[in-house]
Parts: structure tokens; sequence; C-alpha cells
């Protein structure tokens, strides 16, 4: 019993050391991955505090060799503008992602419900729109001569509202959640929509979690459809596309800086984009925390079940 105790021990300890080397080396490596997905960004935020003479004479560096914010100067010296475009693009994000989360999860559990007599039918047709579409022109045409969208934010919230790909990842979740439960709710009583809010949507806060943050990740970065039908008559437009135009206003900028007595040469224009780039991207860094645990789950989840 010795010898067995001391075989058993031996296996033990190496098996012990295996495990602390494994988990030893996975710790490095995720934390090199992940150091490798910040360093783009500390390279943003290094080079928009630094002079765009700095810039041009050394290129791009993740610490300011010449400190200086004329950048960001430029970007936000209209601040009524930009906090109409940030208020118009948080209305839109807000209002978008709980309509078009509400939208999406009953769909999606429509579709996976047995009782269902058309789910397979409407399942196809929806799956079929994201091999073909009408094109530019028909959706212009939709929107501004049919829909009279023109000029107006309905135009940017309503195209956000569906996806073909978050209607199926919602469906894949739900159809993790017994039938069962479904059927002992409707033996005791309750209508649908009762079981799909007090008993569905509760279990699929992974799922709501994930696909909210898509959704609202569209809604932030979108600038397209504002450009095409938003015109520069509005007050104030989407933040995406204020910054875009921004950029896309370099003579603007030059012309700003000789009056202002700037020599040409030093007219931040790689610098403000950097600094746009941090404008535009700090508050969807600063909120991605608090959900990154239920976009993990329900990532997971649903490629699995799906």
């Amino acid at each position: 019993m010795g010898v067995m105790d001391e075989k058993m021990e031996s296996t033990r300890r190496t098996t012990d050391r295996s495990g602390l080397f494994i988990r030893g080396f996975s710790y490095v490596f995720i934390g090199a991955f992940a150091l490798c997905c910040l360093l783009p960004f500390l390279l943003v935020l290094g080079t928009s505090f630094t002079s765009e003479a700095s810039v041009k004479q050394s290129g791009f560096n993740f610490w300011p060799k010449e400190f200086s914010t004329f950048a960001y100067r430029i970007v936000l010296e209209n601040p009524t503008q930009i906090l109409g475009s940030y208020a118009v693009t948080i209305g839109i994000t807000v209002v978008g992602t709980a309509i078009g989360l509400l939208i999406v999860a009953m769909t999606g559990y429509a579709l996976q419900r047995p009782d269902f007599l058309f789910r397979n039918k409407i399942s196809f047709f929806i799956y079929f729109t994201t091999l073909f579409s009408g094109g530019l022109v028909p959706f212009y045409l939709l929107m501004t001569q049919y829909l009279h969208l023109k000029d107006n934010y309905l135009a940017i919230l309503l195209p956000g509202l569906l996806s073909p790909f978050l209607i199926i990842m919602m469906k894949s979740f739900v159809r993790s959640i017994p039938h069962a439960i479904t059927e002992s709710a409707k033996i005791d009583g309750a209508g649908d929509f009762t079981i799909f809010v007090k008993l569905i949507l509760p279990m699929t806060t992974p799922a709501l979690a994930t696909i909210g943050l898509f959704i609202a990740l569209g809604y932030w970065n979108e600038w397209y459809n504002s450009m095409l039908f938003l015109s520069s008559d509005m007050q104030f437009r989407p933040l995406q596309l204020y910054l875009y135009n921004v950029v896309t206003k370099a003579d603007a900028i030059r012309n700003s800086a000789a009056a202002s007595n700037v020599p040409l040469s030093d007219v931040p224009i790689e610098t403000m984009k950097m600094a746009i780039a941090v404008i535009a991207t700090g508050p969807v860094i600063l909120f991605y925390p608090f959900v990154q645990r239920y976009f993990i789950k329900g990532i997971t989840v649903g490629a699995v079940k799906g």
C-alpha cells in the first residue's frame, strides 16, 4: 500500500505541475494578446496629443514627444455642434437599441416555437435577405419617395431595427430553453405575451446583452445613411457624420489656420484624425466592460446551440 500511495502522490504532483504550466502559459498568451489589442488604441491616443510637426518629423508614437492639444481644439471649436451631434447619436442609439432589441427578441422567440405554423417559411424569407438585396437605388427611393423620410431621423432609426443575423442568433439562443417551461406556464393560465416577458426575457439576458451591444454599435457608428438622407441644412446630424465632415473639410481647416496666422505646415490633419477616433470610440470603450460578461456568454451559447 505504501508503494501504491507513493506512485499516486508522484502522479498527482506531476499533474499539478502540468496544470500550473498550462495555466501559466495561458495567462501569458492571453495577456500578450490583450496587450496587442490595446496597443493600437494607445498609439491613437498618444498621437492625438502630439503636435503635427512632431508627427511629420518622427512619425506616430505611443508617448507624445511634443505635447499638444491643438487637434482637439480644432475638432471641438464648435462645442454646441458637437454636443448636439452627441445628443442626436445617443438618442438614436438608445431608442433604436430598445425597440430593435424588443423586435428581435419577439421574432426569435416566435420562430423557434414548434406550434407556430409559418415559422419555416418566415425563417427562409429572413435568411433569403442575407443573400440578396434590392440595392441602393430602390432603397433610396423607398425612403425618400414612398416613406418621405428625407431629412428625418427615422431614416436612420428604421433600417437598423432588424438584422437577419441577430434574429438567427436570438432564435438559436431561445431554442436552448426547454419548451416544457412554456407548456407548464400555459397550463397555469399564462398568455403568450406573459410567458415571453416574465419567463423568456429573464432567461435570455446574455443573448439580449450581446444583441443589444451589436445594435447599439451599429447605431453609434452609423454615418452612411445619415449622409444619404440628412442634408446639411439640418442643425444637428449624427456624431459620426459630423466627424466625417470635419476630416473631409481639410481646405476649410487650412483657411481657418491661415486666418489665425498659424503656419500651414502645423495644421493638425493627422493628429486631428486621431483625436476624432478617440472622441468617437471613447464612450463605447467605457460602456463595454459593463456588458462584457454577458457578451462572451451570449456568443458562446449562441455558437454552441446554433
